[in-house]
Parts: structure tokens; C-alpha cells; sequence
């Protein structure tokens, strides 16, 4: 009896690849040369955006240092 529940459930598990590797199968694909002009484009067009490359202005800055008040 623990074989057959054995070789059921290895039926399922293949079952269940085969599914997934149908799936797969299916998605449509670009070559690796076009996938990285693509992205270089992009990365080039919102650079200006990016504020890794242009900084944030400290006025829109929330983890700068706090303004220290003083009494006068």
C-alpha cells in the first residue's frame, strides 16, 4: 500500500513539473543582447530622475540631522 501511495505522489510531482515546465514554455523571450540595450535606455533616460545620481534636495532630505534650537 506504501508504494502505490509512493508512486502516486511522484506522479503528482511530475505532473506538476510537467504544468510548470508547459507554463514556461509559453513566455515569450528577447535575446540577452536586446533585454541590456533596453535596460541601458531606460537607465539612461531616467538618470536624471534618480536620486542615487543627482542627490535630494534637503528640504525633501527626511533622514537629515535635526536643526539644534537655541535660546537667545
Amino acid at each position: 500500500m506504501s508504494n502505490n501511495n509512493a508512486s502516486s505522489s511522484s506522479v503528482a510531482v511530475a505532473q506538476r513539473a510537467v504544468k510548470q515546465l508547459r507554463l514556461e514554455a509559453k513566455i515569450r523571450r528577447i535575446n540577452v543582447s536586446q533585454a541590456a540595450t533596453d535596460l541601458k535606455n531606460f537607465c539612461l533616460q531616467n538618470a536624471h530622475k534618480d536620486p542615487l545620481l543627482v542627490g535630494v534636495p534637503s528640504s525633501d532630505n527626511p533622514f537629515r540631522p535635526p536643526k539644534s534650537c537655541g535660546l537667545l
